[in-house]
């Protein structure tokens, strides 16, 4: 993980962390705007270069910029390349295999958790190179862990084990009444300390926000700070973000789109249920 996140959160996590996920967009931003200025043949050396937002759809770049101003700093999106947009591509498409499903699924999970862990406190630290040279570098503050909303966020268990593998991790189990949509938690374990640890809460699709909302709610209940807790999924819909965040102002949302139909297929593809 790169070592400028050090920075950012050692230095006022509250205030920096938000324009992380900015940082990307403004520099593009300001080096297609600089460009242009500087010559008239800027726009085709521009578009040669590939912008964060760019993409052969425009409401990409409408639904990025309209769920940061409309949902606030608490919404962060990976930067949007093609390599993400073919793995969302792959999971949407109902053609395929659930070989390559799961394969792709996880590789984008692997993306998102990475990025969560970037948002966790860092401290420095200095270690002895085999030449013996002093390298001022990085470490994980201790008090971090994961808790999964059963079944579907089972699944991105490994892709947090696979870069933590001492990581500890809890589990909620929450069911929604098909009629009304309401949730009720049926089973929840967490570390016995985990009001003392940053929790990343895994659930790879927001449809509606009501699961998600319940095991806030049961967290919260066993001392964790909404502020402290950063929720890692794949898919949001604008309401199930929106309903997170007015429900909780202080949660972090990290995700890989925003768009109004969510494949909800999700857990029965990747368990191979459906």
């Amino acid at each position: 993980m790169p070592c400028h996140n050090q920075q950012l959160n050692s230095v006022n996590s509250g205030q920096e962390l938000p324009m992380k996920q900015v940082r990307f967009a403004n520099n593009n931003n300001n080096s297609n705007s600089s460009s242009s200025s500087s010559s008239s043949s800027s726009s085709s050396s521009s578009s040669s270069v590939p912008a964060v937002l760019s993409n052969s759809d425009p409401t990409d770049a409408t639904k990025q910029t309209d769920s940061q101003d409309n949902l606030g700093p608490q919404l962060k999106l990976l930067p949007l390349n093609d390599q993400i947009r073919e793995l969302q591509t792959i999971i949407r498409d109902k053609t395929t295999s659930r070989g390559d499903f799961v394969f792709c699924a996880d590789r984008l999970i692997r993306l998102v958790v990475e990025e969560g862990l970037n948002q966790l406190p860092y401290s420095e630290c200095t270690v002895t190179t085999p030449t013996g040279y002093k390298y001022e570098g990085v470490k994980f503050e201790r008090g971090n862990c994961g808790v999964s909303i059963m079944r579907s966020g089972e699944a991105m268990e490994q892709g947090l084990r696979d870069c933590c593998r001492s990581i500890r991790i809890g589990k909620i189990l929450i069911q929604s009444d098909e009629e009304t949509q309401k949730a009720k938690v049926y089973y929840a374990k967490f570390p016995p300390d985990v009001y003392r640890r940053k929790v990343l809460l895994m659930y790879p699709i927001l449809s509606t926000g009501n699961t998600v909302i319940e095991a806030v709610r049961v967290l919260i209940e066993h001392g964790v700070q909404p502020k402290h807790i950063i929720l890692l999924s794949l898919f949001s819909t604008p309401h199930g973000a929106k309903s997170i965040i007015q429900e909780f102002p202080d949660i972090t949302i990290l995700t890989t789109e925003v768009h109004p139909v969510a494949p909800t297929h999700f857990g029965q593809r990747y368990f191979g249920t459906d």
